[in-house]
């Protein structure tokens, strides 16, 4: 069975990699899926029986994980495909079967004109120091997004970077710069052990891959005031919620308190939504903050409310809205009127954006500075 197995799963792997699938779905009673451009389609082979989950599970799940599944009833891991690719996987129970689901991490690193990411996230991330976030849903490119400014950093600078993943996705090589890479549960028990472990080996950028607690975020701003530069990811879908949720996850006699750290510690925010791109693919659309002193003072101040217009007006810093982003991307043909309207931060707004664009009415964006003192 076992010898079956490795076929099995490699062949699989090949199939995810040949396709440029995302991801490989593996559950009993139905043949292995792959997500390709977006959607689920079903391989056209036999339906798997629960023992065959067992098997391909066994045959590429390392022996403290397959304890984990046992005791936790699921476990996470990363592993490398030969030279091709590497993937995340999950392993969980479901109904008492044995349900398995890979990521493709892809082997090499794409560039920021690849990835669409906007021209001053080059500017930002040669700071000496400050906090940057990239945030975003699951799935919407936030590990790809930075592991492509962690590898240009070590092509350019020669800094001393130390990573803190869960599970680690992109190996990094040390090039110009000296890269750490460690990996929650097996380098390093979690997040703020690691983060306090990082400031004592002399970084000059720490990334934190989830700033999941109130330790680790309040860590994370400490360090970026020190004169760190550290990236950090979070589960949020604007900057102006990014913001609040920094903020709401500390009692209410820290807020202020925190409120004047962050708009100190803070440099830009990229918030990413993937979508599907028409014929075939994927493409981002990004909402990107440039923290100015007028924006650092919104957050100072409790007004994040404002944040909105505030990147509206400040196109000549290089900030956009992700529903302008992504309204750009309908108007160029590239991505479905649904799919945009699904992902958008005002949803109706949108819709009725793109009516009147369908019958040639164009909204004007406000585009300096004056028009928006004169309204306050």
């Amino acid at each position: 069975m076992a010898i079956h197995q490795t076929v099995q799963i490699d062949k699989l792997l090949q199939t995810v990699i040949n396709q440029k699938a995302s991801d490989l779905h593996i559950a009993s009673g139905q043949p292995p899926v792959l997500r390709l451009s977006g959607r689920l389609v079903r391989l056209e082979t036999k339906s798997l029986e629960a023992d065959d989950c067992v098997g391909l599970m066994k045959s590429i799940t390392p022996e403290r994980n397959q304890q984990e599944l046992q005791e936790r009833g699921g476990t996470d891991f990363g592993f490398a495909f030969g030279e091709q690719a590497r993937f995340r996987v999950a392993v969980f129970k479901q109904r008492g079967h044995i349900g398995i689901v890979l990521r493709r991490i892809p082997n090499e690193f794409l560039t920021f004109e690849q990835l669409g990411l906007p021209p001053v996230i080059k500017e930002l991330i040669t700071r000496p120091r400050g906090l940057i976030l990239v945030t975003g849903p699951t799935g919407s490119g936030k590990t790809t997004s930075l592991a492509s400014m962690v590898n240009y950093l070590n092509d350019t600078h020669d800094h001393h970077i130390i990573t803190m993943e869960d599970p680690i996705e992109y190996y990094h090589k040390h090039k110009k710069s000296t890269i750490n890479q460690r990996e929650i549960g097996v380098d390093v028990p979690s997040f703020p052990e690691a983060l306090k472990r990082a400031l004592r080996m002399d970084p000059d950028v720490i990334l934190v891959g989830e700033m999941r607690d109130l330790e680790t975020i309040q860590a994370a701003i400490t360090a970026a005031e020190t004169g760190h530069l550290v990236f950090a990811t979070l589960h949020t879908s604007s900057a102006e919620g990014t913001v609040n949720r920094i903020i709401d996850v500390f009692p209410t006699n820290q807020q202020e308190q925190i409120r004047t750290q962050l708009s100190t510690a803070i440099i830009g925010i990229l918030s990413q939504a993937l979508l599907p791109r028409k014929p075939k693919g994927m493409v981002a659309a990004y909402e990107m903050l440039v923290v100015t002193p007028a924006i650092a003072n919104l957050i100072r101040e409790n007004k994040s409310y404002r944040i909105p217009s505030s990147i509206q007006t400040g196109k000549k810093y290089g900030m956009q809205l992700l529903d302008e982003a992504l309204f750009n991307l309908w108007k160029g043909g590239l991505c479905d009127e649904r799919d945009i309207v699904t992902r958008s931060n005002s949803p109706g707004e949108m819709r009725m954006k793109i009516q009147r664009a369908k019958q040639g009415v164009f909204d004007e964006d406000p585009q300096d500075e004056d028009q928006e003192n004169v309204a306050h």
